[in-house]
């Protein structure tokens, strides 16, 4: 049911000083409106996500994973050097941006990574316009780290923990360098775009100031976002 687009175009950006890699499909489905009328017809199960996403999300169709794994898996294969076989977990959901800042929770309001696994992957593929804000990468300013892995977690943990008590973090969308953070990448939402990165790189969504928080996904940001889980 999902296509593959006839002016189908990927490239890799290798990022930062730490030169993780990015895989960027643009455009990526020929039919990607087809995604947006089933997210629209099926509206009434966009649910509170986790702690961690601040929005609403829902399960993407399984024609979308086809279509990745169709379309994308030699690719992703390749880009990231993953073992096929070390894949024990795919998930993918509609996601939409609603939570305005003053009821972020302090986790959110700081560049995340999805899991301290380097072999983990994350994607998101944009279904809404450059108005709606795209995805950026970040550096920690004070440990240099662009990447959490598991020999990182504490020291990082703790210098986040440092910022939080000395009142060097607000409650609001990080949407480029602070103090804090430096931004080493930005991509915007450009309709049918679809970016892929390690889950372990440190990243946010561009959410600016004047970011309409809507749950409408015809006009709201609406993305589909993948994590793809692996054999520690």
């Amino acid at each position: 049911m999902l296509k593959l687009h006839p002016d189908f175009s990927c490239r890799v950006d290798l990022v930062g000083e730490e030169q993780q890699e990015v895989l960027v499909v643009d455009p990526f489905l020929e039919n990607p409106e087809w995604l947006v009328d089933y997210c629209e017809k099926n509206k009434a199960e966009l649910k509170a996500a986790d702690a961690m996403y601040p929005g609403v999300r829902m399960s993407a169709p399984p024609e979308y994973l086809a279509a990745i794994s169709n379309f994308l898996k030699p690719i992703i294969v390749n880009v990231f050097a993953i073992n096929e076989q070390s894949v024990n977990t795919i998930f993918s959901a509609f996601s939409i941006v609603t939570t305005p800042p003053d009821q972020l929770r302090p986790e959110q309001v700081i560049p995340h990574f999805d899991s301290n696994n380097k072999n983990d992957l994350a994607s998101i593929y944009f279904l809404c316009g450059p108005g709606l804000g795209g995805t950026s990468l970040y550096r920690h300013v004070l440990t240099g780290y662009e990447y959490i892995d598991k020999t990182r977690l504490d020291p990082y943990m703790q210098s986040l923990r440092d910022s939080f008590h000395s009142g060097q973090i607000e409650r609001a969308y990080i949407n480029g360098s602070n103090k804090i953070f430096e931004r080493i990448a930005s991509y915007p939402a450009n309709f049918n775009r679809f970016i892929m990165y390690r889950c372990t790189s440190l990243h946010s969504g561009n959410i600016a100031p004047d970011f309409l928080f809507n749950a409408d996904p015809l006009t709201g940001r609406l993305t589909v976002n993948t994590f793809v889980g692996t054999q520690a």
